[in-house]
């Protein structure tokens, strides 16, 4: 730090000796040197006294000489240092001269003009203001710098203040009427504000408020909302600080930091402090390579004993927020200290409805939007995902020129959001858009004809995304649990891609690798993570620990044998191999399907819902699709092409 300092200290030296230097130079060029104009001085005094000047003007005041000499029709200048001593030397030689002379048109011509009678004083203003902008000019750079030292002290001296935020009393706070979709959650977090309202309800009882909430769940499902809800509602004063701001490079900050917070609360006590992301704080203490003496943990170990040590903290409540409970530390979820989690989950139909009905407040919606089917179809979205959905609606609604949002501008908008933005302007060739439209309709036969599967939404061989094409299928319902023959199916559907490409153009492609890895991770789950297989049995397999830790990778080791990971191994082949062979079997028997969704998709590029029930369900034929199709008609199974 000493060595940062004396360059930046350098820096602010220069206006003092810059400034100084440029006063003494100016002072100096007003002034004049006038050793070289002494020397000319006799010159021009000889000039006159051999007779070569013609005529001659004086300016009393200023010193200004202007001459002409004989023969010479050029005007001369030449400022007198001395006027007095000018006129004594030159005046009585001229004098003589014009006497001594008998012609007129040789005499010297004498002028002498009077000037202004200008004062020392006015002579010298312009150097009085030169030399007092100057000044004026130091002035405010010093005034300028000492701000500078005095704002660099003062981030010195509050370095290990906390940067927690104190809620306000704005015009439009958020309360609970705003938190849509968590009517449990809420109501937990009403008995922590029904507290720090009336204390003597809960005291006569004899019953502890907890110290402390941490609300869990995923990313987008209206943690941070809430707690901003609570600060809507609590009349106490509300401190939110983002666990990352703890952190620093500097050893002792961030416990710094934790008493000053805990210290600003005890001020304003009862108060609430909201720490949101705790996880960048919180982790599970001796999990890096630094010990002990890691920074990260040092800050922790404040917080642990602020939250509940000897000093306690009576009527302070700490509100906590995150996605990964997992790697908190355990004295840091132990009663005492956070002694309630919230789980704050996914909405199910009914919160879905009610979210889109608070972020719809503002948005013109046409008759034909009905929140209740967008909720059916968005399952799975978060709070988040949701006001993004009807944000994008709204933009492509502008985009397209319109008053209000449609059922259809919606609709565009879930498949944007889920699948990415639609490329219309690529090109593809014929070949490839072939490839990919029997690819897609692999998926939506094998899909149609598995019972417990969703329905088909929408089929596309216009890429999204990373995406060459898709086929969507929104849940009819919420389901709470998956089951195994569930999932057998997924991996069926995820598999009809590949075997339409195998079985219809006799080659593969690599637009099938997504699918094939998502199919082998979900029947490895199925045989370590969650039981389903008879020859392995139901037991985990593996670490329930996700997270990368150095200091654990270290220590940890497989729980399993070799002769175990080859079974697994076996297992996981064996589902993937059962699944490719009945969705090979599906395919083959309903070939002629298959034809017709693949010839529908390569003329029209996009299939809905209604369409492709139509065509499954024969009221569509081949040849009602009116245009010359690549797609490949088989009566056994032969492959000829059309």
């Amino acid at each position: 730090m000493k060595n940062e300092k004396k360059p930046r200290k350098l820096l602010y030296l220069i206006p003092y000796i810059l400034i100084p230097v440029l006063v003494i130079g100016a002072f100096m060029f007003f002034s004049g040197d006038n050793s070289k104009d002494k020397t000319e001085y006799y010159e021009i005094v000889n000039l006159f006294d051999e007779g070569k000047v013609e005529s001659y003007s004086l300016n009393l005041s200023s010193g200004l000489l202007k001459y002409q000499l004989k023969g010479d029709k050029k005007e001369y200048k030449y400022t007198v240092p001395n006027v007095n001593l000018f006129v004594s030397d030159v005046h009585e030689t001229v004098r003589e001269y014009n006497e001594s002379v008998e012609n007129e048109k040789d005499l010297v011509k004498m002028e002498y003009v009077p000037g202004s009678q200008n004062s020392w004083l006015t002579n010298m203003l312009p150097t009085i203001l030169l030399i007092g902008i100057t000044v004026l000019l130091m002035f405010l750079m010093m005034r300028r710098m000492n701000q500078s030292l005095s704002n660099e002290n003062n981030r010195t001296m509050s370095f290990g203040k906390a940067k927690a935020k104190q809620a306000k009393d704005d015009k439009r706070k958020t309360t609970f009427k705003d938190v849509a979709g968590a009517d449990e959650e809420k109501e937990e977090l009403a008995e922590i504000v029904e507290f720090l309202k009336n204390p003597t309800k809960f005291n006569d009882l004899g019953a502890r408020i907890p110290k402390g909430v941490l609300l869990v769940g995923p990313p987008g499902t209206g943690k941070t909302l809430l707690a901003r809800a609570v600060a809507g509602e609590a009349d106490a004063p509300f401190f939110s600080i983002s666990g990352s701001d703890f952190v620093e490079m500097y050893v002792g900050v961030g416990a710094s930091r934790v008493r000053d917070l805990f210290a600003q609360a005890k001020k304003n006590s009862p108060a609430i402090i909201f720490i949101d992301e705790i996880d960048a704080v919180g982790r599970h203490r001796g999990a890096g390579l630094g010990g002990g003496h890691d920074e990260r943990e040092q800050t922790l170990n404040q917080l642990l004993v602020e939250m509940d040590g000897f000093g306690g903290n009576e009527s302070i409540i700490i509100l906590a927020a995150t996605n990964r409970p997992d790697i908190l530390d355990p004295a840091l979820l132990r009663p005492g200290r956070f002694d309630r989690q919230i789980t704050v989950g996914r909405p199910d139909i009914k919160g879905r409805e009610e979210i889109l009905k608070v972020h719809a407040k503002k948005k013109p919606l046409a008759p034909d939007v009905d929140l209740a089917v967008i909720a059916r179809s968005t399952a799975g979205f978060t709070g988040a995902d949701l006001e993004n959905l009807l944000n994008e609606a709204a933009l492509l609604t502008a985009r397209r020129n319109k008053k209000s949002i449609t059922m259809d501008e919606i609709e565009e908008a879930t498949i944007k959001v889920v699948a990415g933005t639609e490329k219309k302007s690529h090109k593809i060739t014929d070949k490839d858009k072939k490839l990919t439209a029997y690819h897609e309709a692999g998926h939506a036969i094998a899909t149609y004809y598995l019972p417990g599967q969703d329905p088909v939404h929408q089929i596309s061989i216009i890429p999204r995304g990373m995406a060459g094409g898709y086929t969507m299928s929104l849940p009819s319902e919420d389901k709470n649990y998956i089951t195994k023959n569930y999932m057998e199916d997924e991996i069926v559907t995820l598999l009809g891609g590949r075997i339409a490409e195998a079985l219809v153009l006799d080659d593969i492609s690599t637009g099938a690798s997504n699918d094939i890895q998502r199919a082998t991770q979900l029947a490895h789950s199925m045989v370590v993570k969650y039981g389903m297989s008879k020859t392995v049995g139901p037991i985990f397999y593996g670490s329930d620990n996700d997270e990368v830790f150095l200091g654990r990778s270290y220590a940890s080791s497989k729980n399993y044998s070799e002769e175990t990971a080859s079974k697994i191994d076996a297992e996981v082949k064996k589902i993937i191999s059962d699944a490719y062979k009945r969705c090979e079997k599906i395919l083959k028997t309903h070939r002629a399907q298959l034809d017709l969704v693949a010839k529908d998709l390569f003329v029209n590029e996009k299939i809905d819902a209604e369409r492709f029930e139509s065509l499954m369900k024969g009221e569509i034929s081949i040849d009602d699709i009116n245009i010359e199709s690549p797609v490949v008609k088989n009566t056994d199974d032969s492959q000829t092409e059309e």
